[in-house]
């Protein structure tokens, strides 16, 4: 840390940055690219196959459907069914096949997660369908992944090519294998249907994969940055035209910075929402995967209304936070009736003396009255008191600073590479549920020592705890306020590598894959100097930010801030959201 930080009051803290933001952990996104792109490259250079949907049925052993060629025609060009159930259910399949087989869990969960903001979630994997299956689900969601062909054989069930092509259910497809489906249902009906040709759609446009950088969508251009040599490329649709042939609406446009074509990103028609890629990793706060998380709208609540919200949270209060500072921004945020949510560490504890001359210090709520009675006054004044881990640090050891409360990992062990990025080392080596919630225990204990409520909510500190961790919180607090790991295993129930995990954020509240109402912190924080390979995120950047989450029809552009900082950028960050639509409203009212 910067000799020059020291904040009045104590230290200035890294923030919950270093902490997930999104993505993968422990997967070789390199070479699923590679595996991917071969086998597109295969199966450009042979023929397609052909299957009549006579025989389609008979495969999946389904009774054969005979209709007029009016009725047919009519059920090719039906729209999908609107989704107008009180409580939508969404079915998400997944694959599991193929040396990249963990990939389709970890992404499964991250779509039942955005799933969960609308209703009632299964997930399954893929070869589990059954006939019928689709009419239970006011939608379903198929995640491609494994890319079947080659040495790897196609695990999605003819039943659900069968019931896919003909439902008027909703269906999202992501990512690989549609063209299996076109050919399992026939190319000609698949064509007939959706207007477009998955069996002539590849990644490649011109010889390359291209570098994709952008996807705009409802007015919003969105960021696509994936490292060079870890992008599978694209799939852009070859739609066709002419008579015959149903119109095919392009709901976001891809533009290749390499060549400047632009294609469909994300199609529609009739019933199947078409997207070219899997958004959910490397993903930031401006990321193309808004486009997706918008979409489901169309899927599951169609009917929603325009509305977009923000919140604020002042981040990483403990008792060695300067009361003068927390009174300051109580008195701006009030002044601007700005509701707002406080993160409060209820001990601060620097067991190597760090900001102490050496000398070890612990402090409690109880023992810094000023503090308290400046966290009552922010409490008169539209806060809300939520609960920032016990002593937001590990032990007496770097977690991966300098084990000092607000800067270190509470329930997960991280150290700082030699290129300078934190590296996940996994759970803390006495995790259990037990141990988690002693902690929540000691914490909730000093919050009523000091006199202060009970918090109802949690964010975790730095993000990260594990799977086990994540449901004592539930178990303690109405809804956690953070982004959050998911880990392999969860949804099959295996045992798995405990640092195998997906990182997620929401532009909504959702119920996640552990039955937890999670509040949205989408935004990021403000953040002036660069560390661990964050960049600087100022206030126009998270104003861009905010911008781009205005795609969402019905979003929440979530940020936090450290009340050490002026209170001048906190108020251009505001000024600057409200100046786009949004209006402020408290954690307690989501």
């Amino acid at each position: 840390m910067a000799t020059n930080a020291q904040a009045a009051g104590g230290h200035r803290h890294r923030g919950e940055a270093v902490g997930a933001r999104s993505g993968l952990s422990r997967v070789d996104l390199l070479g699923w690219a590679k595996t991917q792109l071969t086998a597109d490259l295969a199966r450009r250079a042979r023929p397609h196959p052909k299957t009549t949907p006579t025989a389609l049925a008979s495969a999946a052993g389904l009774p054969v459907r005979t209709a007029s060629a009016v009725t047919r025609q009519a059920a090719l060009l039906a729209p999908a069914d609107a989704a107008a159930d009180a409580n939508p259910t969404t079915l998400v399949l997944y694959d599991t096949a193929g040396p990249y087989g963990q990939l389709g869990e970890l992404y499964a969960m991250a779509t039942a997660n955005l799933a969960g903001h609308f209703g009632t979630v299964t997930a399954k994997p893929v070869q589990q369908y059954t006939a019928g299956m689709i009419d239970s689900y006011s939608a379903v969601i198929y995640i491609g992944s494994t890319y079947y062909g080659g040495s790897i054989p196609d695990a999605v069930p003819a039943a659900f090519y069968a019931d896919a092509a003909s439902s008027t259910k909703p269906v999202i497809w992501m990512g690989a294998n549609i063209w299996n489906m076109a050919g399992a249902v026939g190319v000609a009906q698949f064509t007939q249907k959706y207007g477009w040709d998955p069996t002539t759609s590849y990644y490649e446009d011109g010889g390359s994969i291209g570098n994709v950088t952008q996807v705009t969508y409802r007015g919003q251009t969105l960021t696509r940055t994936i490292p060079a040599g870890q992008d599978g490329g694209v799939l852009r649709p070859n739609v066709l035209t002419g008579t015959g042939y149903p119109a095919v609406t392009r709901l976001a446009e891809g533009l290749d910075s390499s060549n400047g074509h632009t294609f469909g990103w994300a199609v529609r028609s009739s019933n199947l929402t078409y997207i070219g890629e899997i958004p959910f990793a490397y993903v930031s706060e401006s990321d193309r995967v808004i486009a997706f998380e918008d979409l489901l709208f169309d899927a599951l609540a169609p009917a929603t209304a325009e509305r977009h919200r923000a919140m604020v949270r002042l981040e990483d209060i403990s008792p060695d936070s300067d009361p003068t500072e927390l009174r300051a921004m109580a008195d701006y945020l009030h002044a601007q009736n700005i509701p707002y949510g406080i993160n409060v560490i209820p001990v601060y504890t620097d067991p190597k003396g760090t900001y102490n001359n050496g000398v070890p210090q612990t402090v409690t709520l109880a023992q810094r009255p000023q503090v308290v009675n400046a966290l009552k006054y922010m409490l008169a004044r539209g806060a809300v008191l939520m609960d920032h881990g016990y002593t937001h640090q590990y032990s007496n050891i770097a977690n991966p600073y300098d084990g000092v409360t607000g800067d270190d990992f509470e329930f997960y062990r991280a150290h700082i590479d030699a290129a300078d990025n934190v590296v996940y080392d996994g759970p803390v080596a006495e995790d259990s549920a037990l141990w988690a919630q002693t902690r929540v225990t000691s914490a909730l204990l000093q919050f009523a020592l000091a006199g202060l409520p009970k918090p109802a909510l949690w964010t975790t500190p730095h993000y990260a705890g594990s799977a086990a961790d994540y449901k004592v919180f539930s178990s303690n607090f109405s809804a956690r306020l953070e982004r959050s790991l998911y880990f392999a295993g969860t949804l099959s129930g295996a045992p798995s590598d405990p640092n195998r995990f997906i990182g997620q954020f929401f532009p909504y509240v959702v119920k996640d894959v552990y039955g937890t109402k999670v509040l949205p912190e989408n935004i990021g924080n403000y953040e002036p100097e660069a560390y661990n390979n964050h960049p600087a995120r100022l206030p126009a950047d998270l104003i861009a930010s905010a911008k781009a989450n205005l795609a969402v029809r019905d979003g929440v552009a979530s940020f936090f801030y450290h009340p050490y900082y002026p209170v001048q950028p906190l108020k251009d960050t505001i000024d600057g959201m409200k100046a786009l639509g949004y209006t402020f409203v408290s954690p307690a009212a989501l």
